[in-house]
Parts: C-alpha cells; structure tokens; sequence
C-alpha cells in the first residue's frame, strides 16, 4: 500500500469520526461544539493516529491502535475502569460465576507497578505464600513497568500445568522475593464453615459471588445441626476477601440484620442511585457476631463490615480495610466485549464513604505469630496436691482430680492460638459477649 494511499484512508478515518473538519465546513463543528466535544484535541488525536500509521518503524493494525486508545482512555480515570474484550469479558463472566484459569490473585496498579490486592483461598498464589500488599515487578523475565494491567494479566494467564516467577516487593523485606507459581484452573469455594467451639462458629468468604448468600445460609444451618442446637455466636472471616458483586454483599448483609438501610450508591446518572434495605428476619437471632478484616479486604467485604458495624450488628476486629468504594457497571459492546466503568460511590448506612478511607475495625488487632509460655515438662504443684489439704465441700475428690487435668478443649484452644491469632481473640471476645448479654 502507498505511502499516499494510507493518508487518504487516514484522513477517512478522521472524518468518519468527526475529528477532521476539512470537508465538513461550519455546519460539523457547529455540532460539535453545541454537544461540547474539544476540538482541537480530536484534531490531535487525528494528527497523532496518522503519524503513527505512516512514520512509526513497524506497520500497525487500525484496530490495534484504536484498542489501544480505548484502553488508554479508560486506565487514565481510574484504577477500576478498562475495556475488555470478547475473550477477557467471557473470562470475567466464568469467574464471577466461581471458576475460572490464573494465578488465583486479585490485582490492581499502584506506581506503575502491579499490587496484589489479595490472594484467593487454596490458589496456587496463595499456596505459594503471595500475600496482600506485595509489589510484583517482574513477571518471568518481563519488568512490569510499562504495562498496563490488561497487559500484565495476558502474562499471568496461561496454560494449566505451566510455571511462571514472580518478583515482589514486600514491606519490610530488604531484597525483593521470588515465587514459581503454576497456573492452574481457579475453583473458588466462596464460603467455608466449621465449628471452633460447642455453640460457637467460624464461617470464611473468600470473596463475593452471585450464589454467596445461599451458600452462606446452607453453611449457617450445616452449623447450627452439628451443634445440634442454635449458635451462642459467630466468627464472620472477611480477611484478604477482594470484594466482587455489589448485590451478593448487599444479600449477605442481610441475613444478620432485621430492617433498616444496607448500603446505597450514588452517582451522576438517575439509573447508578440504588438503595438496598434489609428485609425482616435475622438469621441468628441475635447472637453476637464478630467479623475480622485486614487490608486485603475490599469493596463488597467492606460494604458487609461498615453495615454491619453502623448497625451495631457485629464487632469488627482486626486492621484498618483496603478502601474501594466504589461500584463499577458493566456495560457489553456490540462488538462482543464489554467496558467496565466506576459509575457511583457507596456509602455505608450512616453515609460513610468508604473509598481510599477503608473501614476502621472496633478493636484493631494486628497479625501475630504466638507461641505458649507454659512449659509442660514441669508440673506444677497445686492446693489438692498438699499433704492433709482441706477438702471442698461442693466437690469430690475425683471431681477435684477432673478438674485439674488439661482439657482437649485447652489443648485445642492452644492450638487455635499459635495458628491463628486473630481468630483466638475473636472467639475469646464472643465467648465474652455470650457470658453478659446472658447476665
């Protein structure tokens, strides 16, 4: 193709958009600027289009350069808006749904570089030690400044089965990291459960999926019939959750409050005002809640901490949360893909913002590796243990004996303690909770 051939379809181009004036007069820029379309920089969006297509050193496809603009266009708002594709729009469908290819880690850009938001659960990211907060800054060979988001993602998925390294930035590392994670195909189980104690019980979402509110309500009653009775309280695990969809986190609130605003949206447009009130019924009844955050808990985990805290509903414990608030609309193209675009801000019950702020838990408990004081090669002499010690008169002897050995409710609780720490205090403070409100 000619040099004065690729101009002429250049200049087209241009007009087809209405960034050229030259053969449209008066009439198209009256247009224009009665709809407040700038001028002068379509012109140079023009100008700089056809440069490329006749100076840069290689040939590049128009639709190559357009996708570009479009992504540029979008990254340059904010860290949540993009453009996807047919194929990364299908992908985001498969995931929101709870299965889909990857790492198994929610990322974002800060600095130019990527930001691990959080690992998903049972992931090879997270099997791999990738924690919230890390800094990847080279992807194989590959340094990451540079790269768009969209651009780093293509690195990171691949085929199940194959190996890529990771070099982080960790805080408070002196050298960067290395991790070989191997790609594999992402199932996420959004909600676990177990019980930590008789009446008490632990239940995990990993993030927020469209069935997560059903899951939970089956995870509460799997609870309830292993402890053959109702719950005393619950342990709401929100930690490193990343978020996910507005209307699951809205459902999920809802469950443990019983009347009274959830969450609402506003933005410019009539159709981004939304408000989400809860209806009749607690699912517990009232038993206290505690629902433990970190700084990898994002967006709809945060939107389920603040509502809940507003209404006095849980005790929030932990550290201060990531601090997305704000909502992203996904509108499909007609070319098949889709264009994901931040279209309101929520707000908490009580009219908290929660974007770049987070939510600040009730008690702030940071994370901490314990190990026990006590040391079981020495035994301790007791009262009972006394020559001629006077007998209780409400207890027998063999009582007494019962009573000092180590429980495996102890042991268990020791155990609990040294694996995780937070979650020892939450159950501590639950237990704490059930013993005043039943005095």
């Amino acid at each position: 193709m000619s040099k004065q051939f690729k101009t002429a379809l250049v200049l087209v181009f241009g007009v087809f958009l209405g960034i050229s004036a030259s053969l449209t007069g008066n009439v198209l820029a009256n247009k224009e600027e009665a709809k407040g379309l700038p001028l002068d920089q379509l012109r140079n969006f023009s100008d700089i289009f056809s440069r490329i297509k006749t100076d840069y050193v290689e040939d590049v496809e128009d639709n190559v350069l357009l996708e570009h603009a479009i992504r540029g266009m979008l990254s340059g708002l904010d860290p949540h808006s993009t453009y996807l594709n047919p194929d990364e729009y299908n992908e985001l469908r498969i995931g929101t749904s709870g299965e889909f290819g990857g790492l198994g880690i929610q990322v974002g850009m800060e600095d130019g570089f990527v930001k691990v938001i959080s690992p998903i659960d049972d992931t090879p990211a997270y099997k791999a030690g990738l924690k919230a907060g890390d800094l990847i800054i080279r992807l194989d060979e590959k340094t990451v400044k540079g790269l768009t988001l969209n651009d780093a993602v293509k690195i990171m998925r691949g085929k199940p089965g194959t190996d890529i390294e990771l070099t982080v930035v960790r805080e408070g590392e002196d050298k960067p990291l290395s991790f070989v994670v191997t790609r594999d195909i992402i199932k996420v189980k959004s909600v676990k459960n177990r019980m930590l104690d008789p009446g008490y019980g632990y239940i995990r979402i990993s993030n927020f999926q469209s069935r997560t509110a059903p899951q939970l309500l089956q995870a509460i009653n799997n609870l309830k019939e292993e402890n053959k009775a109702e719950l005393k309280g619950l342990v709401l695990d929100l930690r490193n959750n990343p978020g996910g969809v507005l209307n699951a986190a809205a459902e999920v609130t809802d469950l443990f409050i019983d009347k009274g605003k959830l969450v609402y949206t506003e933005g410019r447009i009539d159709n981004s005002h939304y408000e989400y009130n809860a209806k009749p019924g607690d699912v517990l009844d009232g038993a206290p809640v505690v629902v433990l955050i970190n700084g990898g808990s994002a967006s709809a985990s945060e939107i389920v901490a603040g509502a809940l805290q507003d209404h006095k509903r849980a005790v929030v414990m932990g550290s201060k949360s990531f601090g997305k608030g704000s909502v992203q609309t996904i509108q499909e193209l007609r070319s098949g893909g889709a264009v994901k675009i931040t279209t309101a801000r929520y707000f908490t019950p009580k009219g908290r913002s929660i974007q770049g702020a987070g939510i600040t838990p009730d008690i702030i408990l940071d994370k901490y590796t314990v190990t026990s004081a006590d040391d079981d090669s020495v035994t301790r002499i007791k009262e009972s243990d006394l020559s001629n010690h006077i007998s209780n008169p409400t207890m027998s002897e063999e009582d007494m004996k019962k009573s000092d050995k180590t429980s495996g409710k102890d042991k268990d609780e020791k155990v609990l303690a040294t694996e995780d720490y937070q979650l020892h205090e939450a159950l501590l403070l639950l237990k704490g909770l059930t013993i005043f409100n039943r005095s």
